[in-house]
């Protein structure tokens, strides 16, 4: 093989596992659930469980009001129910 056929091969191993890479940082590792489940607040606390898609909350937990669900570890709403939760009425509350 030619030299500069080689470093062509090369440059292209590389690319590729470049890409490789770069696609395995988009995985749902820091997703608070996996694919196919939903997550739920533990109510009266700031604990959290995921669920199965299309299962209803186990006892003692609710489903996040709307719009404030949190999706990966530390945004916004993860970071809000650090310091707030669900009563049994469904109403958000300052932890206790």
């Amino acid at each position: 093989m030619k030299k500069h056929t080689r470093a062509a091969v090369l440059a292209s191993v590389l690319a590729v596992a470049a890409g490789l890479l770069s696609a395995c940082s988009l995985s749902t590792a820091d997703a608070v659930c996996n694919t196919g489940e939903y997550p739920v607040i533990a109510v009266g606390s700031t604990g959290s469980a995921c669920m199965k898609n299309g299962e209803t909350p186990s006892k003692g937990y609710a489903r996040y009001p709307k719009g404030k669900v949190p999706q990966h570890v530390g945004d916004k709403w993860d970071t809000y129910w650090e310091s707030h939760t669900v009563d049994a009425h469904g109403s958000v509350v300052p932890v206790p």
